[in-house]
């Protein structure tokens, strides 16, 4: 399959394309790398850059598979070693597997310091994993010195310590350093002046840098800005100045600016200069001095190397010190330096994860251009995984001859086998989940059968868009359980893993599956998921049952992780982000100002026109099983909730294709020319408000009300899909044939327009909400024509059951993303907004997350080196959460939030951990529960409260009464639980102050219900 052909499969290639947009995406598929090195770090970049759809990629190894690899290299299987394969031999198939637009070859050619490198001069991009610092300064001279230059990336894992060096050349350019996109922003003001100054409309954050530049638009009075391009230099969040304003018209109103993406010129030095003055990225500022320190103590272990052609040995404290003594001229951390010669021969492979997503980034932007490039130093320790391991014999790191070698050189015996007897549940299996099983795979997780086991469940089929991201699964995969096609998969990395796979969703409603006995039996809990309610449900069921969690997300190029452990971090709970701020209702209906608005308002179209009121159909006749009976009913002068809007769409159904096509052609008339023409007759152009200001102003736009022509495609489009919807649910058949222009011409050749009459009034206030025309009343009048309706459509049609439809965004063939591109783009021509494309239509009108392979790669491997931080009991302070974004690049190694300890009184706290416990009996009285945490406790309790019911409060009437009612009468037991959660709140120290909240009080109605 020819690799252009990627350019048209965009279900393929979606969540990616809206990371790196076409013309990166076009680069790509022209493009070819040399990528060198097939160990654990080679094979991840393998894996990120295939997945990424480049045209070709030569791999290139030349050493044979052993059984250490088996604990490195997931593409690697037993039959492999057994066989002494060559390991790029190996691994081609199974990478070329991953996507058929990718040309993948092989060479095991052996590339030393002698070798010829003019064969180098047909790839754009040459990356070196597993080579010699020599050899890696001679590949970059070469590289630097071709014109145009060969884009040139470095990688080397010893151990705890990774590198990444990028040389892309003298002069390289990219068109997008940032990936974000521009924003208009409406302006309140622009002063006569020099300079002049730009404040923004209602304290809106412009988010500017001082440097960059803007493009102004439709500003009124001051018209000479307009179609200008000012470079800016920022006063304050709200506020810019821009050039000499002072002999220009006043500014009066309206306009915005959007910021204007300008070309960034990159300068690369080679790798021979950079040796000694390197420019570095620092991703912990807790420790600002490593980048620099691991960069002194990785080139000793080159010349290490190069004195003894070999690495250090494990455990040798003879090694360890001739390294130490290579880097005397150097300020480097003493114990990193012995942590590398320890482990140098060893492998973490979620290190190598983590890295390989950023280092493959890199190779993507050398070859499109797009985003900041690493410059030009990477380097990151794992030393907080090894620390604790210093006083460990050194036998403990010794090879054993099986596939945990490279590990167990790192971390030790003892805790290869805690992580084998670990007990993990995980939730999703995508993007995250496939990248979090593989290394569960290689770090042997939950493998022992007595006691360890992987339970992972995913409620979701798998789709072609998956394919990009989730690399355990393939083509023929598609529509098969995520879980149970990822266990299966992750099985073949390593076949003596125990995984339970599970189809369910992990929620209230599963709460009889996922109980505490469940999470009594684990050991830590992984989330793979993207949404935040779900994260927000599993963190709850987590704190409750007192067990670790390790979290993580991306979008696009955007990444996080935090860890959350019991007693030492806050809960994923603690904190939260602000909401979403809804678009005002009256924007949408009549006011929309920005793409964002149109989009949404032709979402809201859909789900109003085929999803609500289709369903809300079925369901009137559902409860109302015969028409007749409704009749007789509503004859009798019964007024059914939903009968008269029911009615109405039941006199309105179609019956044929023509019938379809004709409401598309009433519904165009309705919101493209007789909605402008209400507005403009309530709001004419020259209304003014009550201060004497022009109603129509920025943000409003007065819309242009444009007659329907069959010659604009987009009106056709519009009349087409909107047809096949109803058909869609109404069951009304169609061919192809009825879809030609010829055909629907003539269709709509008949239709009488209605004459248009001013009416309804236009809502203007943005506090307004959308009227549920399912509850409104009916008027006198309305229930003898609904009664007329009704008999008519009984005489007519008895059917009385829809088929409603659900809005799918990546099904291009069904006319749902054709429906909103056409009715948003249409909306937006009416109010004179610059249309979006189909491609941000689907984005935004699907709330489709933009995802790379790169990013989740990076994610999953910094959680799973957190987990084994988990594992050994680690102390708070060698826990990291990390935030990143590889687009420019940064990343920030953090410590995560200590848990918050609150004093309720005398030297008495908790936190959100603690959880005090009273245990009654089938007589135990709500007076007996009180009593009993006053004695049990120290502390008078004020107020008891389950959930949002208040069981005893006293200022409420009759509560007293409730003291000697039993605990069961009050809070009746459910059959899943032994054991409610109770708010209970102290009087406090002090008179006056409020009563204070404590921990949750379990209360177990009976001994025997105490939990394990």
């Amino acid at each position: 399959m020819a690799a252009d052909s990627m350019e048209i499969d965009d279900s393929l290639y979606s969540r990616q394309r809206y990371v790196l947009g076409d013309s990166a995406m076009h680069q790509m598929a022209q493009s070819s790398v040399f990528l060198s090195g097939m160990g654990g770090l080679g094979i991840e970049m393998a894996k990120n850059i295939v997945l990424a759809g480049v045209k070709a990629v030569t791999l290139h190894d030349t050493k044979q598979c052993e059984t250490w690899d088996l604990g490195s290299n997931f593409f690697i299987r037993q039959e492999d070693v057994l066989s002494q394969r060559r390991r790029v031999e190996a691994v081609c198939p199974r990478v070329a597997e991953l996507n058929p637009y990718v040309h993948v070859d092989m060479s095991s050619s052996a590339l030393a310091d002698n070798t010829d490198l003019s064969f180098l001069g047909k790839y754009q991009c040459v990356i070196l994993t597993e080579a010699r610092l020599s050899l890696q300064k001679r590949v970059n001279e070469f590289c630097h010195s071709q014109r145009p230059p060969i884009r040139f990336i470095g990688c080397d894992a010893y151990g705890i310590c990774v590198r990444v060096f990028c040389d892309f050349g003298e002069e390289f350019e990219v068109s997008d350093p940032t990936g974000e996109e521009p924003k208009e922003i409406f302006i309140q003001s622009i002063t006569q002046d020099n300079p002049g100054v730009v404040t923004c409309m209602d304290n809106q954050p412009h988010g500017l840098q001082t440097g960059q530049s803007v493009v102004f638009r439709e500003v009124n009075g001051m018209v000479e800005v307009n179609g200008t391009t000012q470079p800016v230099s920022v006063l304050s969040p709200y506020s810019f100045a821009i050039g000499d304003t002072s002999q220009l018209q006043p500014y009066a109103h309206g306009g915005f600016f959007v910021m204007v993406k300008t070309p960034k010129t990159y300068r690369f030095e080679t790798m021979e200069r950079q040796l000694c003055d390197p420019q570095v990225l620092t991703p912990d500022f807790s420790k600002p001095e490593a980048p620099l320190q691991i960069h002194a103590a990785m080139l000793a272990l080159d010349t290490f190397q190069e004195q003894h052609s070999r690495l250090p040995n494990t455990g040798c404290l003879q090694d360890a010190e001739v390294l130490l003594k290579l880097t005397e001229e150097a300020p480097v951390n003493t114990e990193l330096v012995r942590c590398l010669s320890r482990t140098a021969r060893g492998t973490l492979p979620p290190l190598a994860a983590a890295v390989g997503g950023l280092a493959s980034q890199e190779v993507l932007k050398a070859i499109t251009g797009k985003f900041a490039p690493l410059q030009q130093w990477f380097y990151l320790d794992a030393i907080e995984v090894v620390k604790p391991l210093q006083s460990v014999s050194a036998e403990e790191f010794f090879p054993r001859g099986d596939r945990y070698d490279g590990l167990r050189a790192c971390i030790g015996e003892s805790m290869c086998v805690e992580l084998h007897k670990l007990r993990v549940f995980m939730v999703g299996c995508g993007a995250i989940g496939c990248e979090m099983l593989k290394n569960f795979a290689l770090l042997g997780v939950g493998l022992a059968k007595s006691s360890g086991e992987i339970c992972i469940t995913d409620p979701d089929l798998i789709e072609k868009s998956n394919l990009n991201r989730q690399f355990l699964f393939r083509p023929h995969h598609i529509q098969k359980p995520k879980s149970t096609t990822a266990a299966e998969a992750t099985h073949d990395i390593n076949p003596d893993l125990q995984v339970d796979a599970h189809l369910n969703k992990v929620c209230p409603a599963t709460e009889s599956i996922y109980n505490d006995s469940f999470y009594s039996r684990l050991n830590l809990v992984v989330t793979a998921l993207d949404n935040v309610e779900a994260r927000r449900y599993v963190d709850s069921r987590c704190l409750s049952n007192q067990r670790p969690l390790l979290d993580s997300g991306t979008m696009g190029t955007k990444g996080h992780t935090e860890i959350i452990v019991p007693n030492l971090t806050e809960s994923y709970n603690s904190h939260r982000d602000p909401p979403e701020e809804e678009i005002p209702f009256c924007t949408l209906k009549s006011f929309p100002s920005v793409i964002e608005h149109t989009i949404q308002w032709a979402r809201d179209k859909f789900e109003n026109l085929f999803v609500h009121k289709p369903s809300m159909y079925n369901s009137f006749w559902q409860t109302h099983s015969s028409a007749d009976v409704v009749l007789q009913r509503m004859q009798a002068g019964e007024s059914l909730e939903g009968a008269f809007q029911v009615i109405k769409l039941l006199s309105k159904r179609p019956s044929q294709w023509e019938h379809c096509i004709t409401i598309a052609r009433l519904k165009f008339e309705k919101y493209f020319k007789r909605k402008a023409l209400q507005l403009l007759h309530s709001f004419p152009l020259d209304t003014r408000l009550k201060d004497g200001s022009l109603f129509w102003q920025s943000p409003k736009r007065p819309p242009a009300p444009f007659d329907f022509d069959l010659n604009d495609s987009l009106h056709f489009t519009f009349i087409v899909s909107t047809a096949r919807l109803f058909a869609g649910i109404y069951n009304i058949s169609y061919s192809e044939k009825d879809l030609s222009e010829e055909a629907v011409t003539r269709v709509l050749s008949d239709v009488k327009i209605p004459e248009y009459r001013p009416s309804e009034k236009v809502k203007t206030n943005e506090a307004a909400k959308k009227p549920d025309s399912m509850k409104m009343p009916l008027s006198s009048e309305e229930e003898r024509e609904a009664i007329t309706q009704l008999e008519q459509a009984i005489a007519t049609d008895s059917r009385l059951q829809v088929s409603p439809l659900q809005f799918e965004k990546d099904d291009d063939s069904n006319g749902h993303v054709d429906f909103v591109t056409s009715a948003s783009a249409l909306r937006a021509r009416m109010y004179a907004i610059e249309p979006a494309d189909r491609l941000k239509t689907k984005r935004i009108a699907g709330k489709i997350i933009p995802a790379i392979a790169t990013a989740t790669a990076a994610v999953a491997g910094l959680v799973a080196l957190e987990l084994i931080k988990v594992v050994g009991g680690y102390e708070f302070e060698s826990f990291k959460n990390c935030f990143f974004n590889l687009a420019i690049p940064v990343v920030v190694l953090t410590e995560p939030a200590p848990v918050k300890q609150s004093l309720i009184r005398d030297n008495i706290y908790f936190s959100i951990w603690d959880c005090w416990t009273i245990f009654g009996h089938e007589d135990f009285t709500l007076s007996d529960f009180m009593n009993a945490v006053r004695e049990k406790y120290g502390i008078e309790p004020t107020m008891v409260v389950h959930g949002v019911k208040m069981l005893y409060v006293p200022v409420m009437p009759g509560h007293s009464k409730r003291l000697k009612l039993t605990m069961q009468k009050l809070i009746k037991p459910s059959v899943d639980r032994r054991y409610v959660d109770l708010t209970v709140s102290f009087a406090p120290e002090a008179d006056g102050d409020d009563d204070l909240p404590g921990p949750p009080v379990r209360y177990f109605f009976s001994r025997n219900g105490e939990t394990p």
